[in-house]
């Protein structure tokens, strides 16, 4: 076994404490993960009250943060709409399954490309979800939509367009018997991440068949739980992040996508 090379000392790591603000009782705000980690704060709507939701938002502008809110109710859009200010809008997304809170991400990405794949109309608004956060960071996207296996034909013709970007990552969005991803990822050399949507009905219905498709596949995928679209477009962002520190002028800054 190796050792340590003579008189080489190795310098211990030292994690700097993340920064942490307490929102009453009930929230940690955690300031350093675009830092940390590479992906910026997305605050989950679901299960929230709304005096709870905008009480971490009216803290994030407070301290100059921007944010995601992801499946946000029909209540908390409209709390949100009266957060907006001067210079400091609101945006609603993906048809309001996603609002972009106003402040920097803080976070950079390097220039790259991610392609997204629906198989059937259905699947598209869970799409749109992660077509909207990576748009909103500056990563580029292509998209395809209605390209499912009913009619391989379309998918072929989608994928010789969409393989002109040269994407680094696909997101493939499926309901119903969730074929699309397994065949994706025999077609394409780029990473392919399945998305069962909650599309379908009777026995494996609600995606259930889909993810245990997915699960099964023979060809090398990786697969995030039904309607996931964040957490998948995260991914994807992920992999494009740049290490803390690097140059800014290498990077292209989070906010809309150049054309």
């Amino acid at each position: 076994m190796l050792g340590p090379v003579p008189g080489r000392r190795r310098r211990p790591v030292r994690a700097r404490a993340p920064r942490e603000r307490l929102v009453g009782s009930y929230a940690r705000l955690d300031r350093d993960r675009g830092r940390r980690v590479g992906v910026p704060e997305v605050i989950l709507g679901e299960g929230k009250t709304v005096e709870h939701l905008v009480g971490i938002a009216r803290a994030l502008r407070h301290d100059g943060h921007g944010a995601f809110v992801s499946r946000p109710t029909p209540a908390q859009l409209r709390a949100l709409r009266t957060l907006g200010g001067r210079n400091r809008t609101v945006r609603f997304l993906a048809h309001g399954r996603l609002v972009r809170l106003p402040g920097p991400l803080e976070v950079r990405y390097r220039a790259g490309t991610v392609a997204i794949l629906a198989a059937g109309t259905s699947d598209v608004p869970v799409a749109e979800e992660a077509r909207a956060l990576l748009s909103e960071l500056g990563v580029s996207v292509v998209h395809a939509y209605d390209v499912g296996v009913a009619g391989l034909h379309r998918l072929l013709r989608a994928l010789r367009r969409l393989e002109r970007a040269r994407p680094e990552t696909y997101l493939v969005f499926a309901g119903r018997e969730g074929a699309l991803p397994t065949v994706v990822a025999g077609l394409v050399r780029a990473p392919v991440v399945g998305v069962p949507t909650s599309v379908g009905y009777g026995r494996g219905g609600r995606g259930e068949a889909a993810l245990a498709a997915m699960l099964q596949s023979c060809a090398p995928i990786a697969v995030v739980n039904i309607d996931a679209a964040v957490p998948a477009a995260l991914f994807a962002a992920q992999r494009l992040a740049a290490p803390a520190g690097l140059a800014a002028r290498s990077l292209r800054p989070t906010g809309r996508p150049r054309q």
